[in-house]
């Protein structure tokens, strides 16, 4: 992961969810690394929320939802989000209903370019929430 190319945004797709619990529930999951420099994000989406076989929200009336977070980089192998901080972005960010899946990948990507895009003209995102 060290070896990046500088002044672009690198994008790591990966196949597990990036934030929540419960996340073996979900059966949509998206999580993308964007690293650029010494920044590194992790975009991730969830949605389609199943318990006792039936598709339940994620909280207030929705059904998918995305949320990025800076990366742990003590967590030098996968560089997973870390949760207690999250980035802000101004693209929707939830969908309220069940079958959207199309729309939560096109959801999951305009934040994905957003952030590249922001990340390319020097934003660092460094205030963030920060949860204890």
């Amino acid at each position: 992961m060290k070896n990046f190319v500088k002044n672009n945004v690198i994008r790591t797709e990966r196949g597990w969810a990036g934030h929540f619990i419960y996340t073996d529930k979900y059966n949509f999951r998206r999580n993308t690394l964007l690293t650029y420099n010494d920044i590194m994000i992790v975009v991730s989406t969830l949605g389609l929320m199943q318990v006792n076989g039936k598709f339940i929200t994620i909280g207030a009336n929705r059904y998918f939802e995305t949320f990025a977070f800076h990366a742990n980089k003590n967590d030098k192998r996968y560089f997973d989000a870390d949760v207690t901080k999250q980035v802000y972005f101004d693209s929707k960010w939830s969908i309220s209903k069940i079958n959207a899946e199309d729309k939560a990948n096109k959801m999951h990507e305009k934040v994905v370019k957003e952030i590249s895009t922001k990340l390319k003209k020097g934003c660092k995102f460094e205030e963030y929430l920060y949860i204890k």
